[in-house]
């Protein structure tokens, strides 16, 4: 069975920074994505970043763009977030999230490309 464990979370203040962990339990074979995404109660789940587990090819959604960096540790299978300058409006619960392919017909940041998630983490930013 396979689990996405996260940590990291926590509460600072506006233009602090805080890295997100995440480590893939009980899969084998390479992942195609990982990604991060957040969610604000009553809001839709957003796609912060990705990575592409066998190119190394990322993307982040523009609010983020230049503040967080996404990495991978493949030996460790391993995901990162290292969330820099950060705002009031990242506040969110984060989650980490994995997919074993990919669907051509949808954006590769949207939640229903992947089909593993973790349990999730809260990041509360303070002005």
């Amino acid at each position: 069975q396979v689990q996405l464990v996260e940590s990291g979370g926590g509460s600072v203040q506006a233009g602090g920074s805080l890295r997100l962990s995440c480590t893939a339990f009980g899969y084998s074979v390479s992942w195609y994505y990982m990604g991060w995404f957040r969610q604000v109660r009553g809001q839709e789940r957003e796609g912060v970043a990705h990575i592409n587990s066998r190119s190394g090819t990322t993307y982040y959604t523009d609010s983020v763009k230049g503040r967080f960096t996404i990495s991978q540790d493949n030996a460790k299978n391993a995901l990162y977030l290292q969330m820099n300058s950060l705002k009031p409006e990242d506040t969110a619960i984060y989650y980490c999230a994995a997919s074993s392919s990919r669907i051509p017909t949808l954006p590769d940041l949207h939640p229903l490309q992947y089909n593993y998630w973790g349990q999730g983490t809260q990041v509360t930013v303070s002005s």
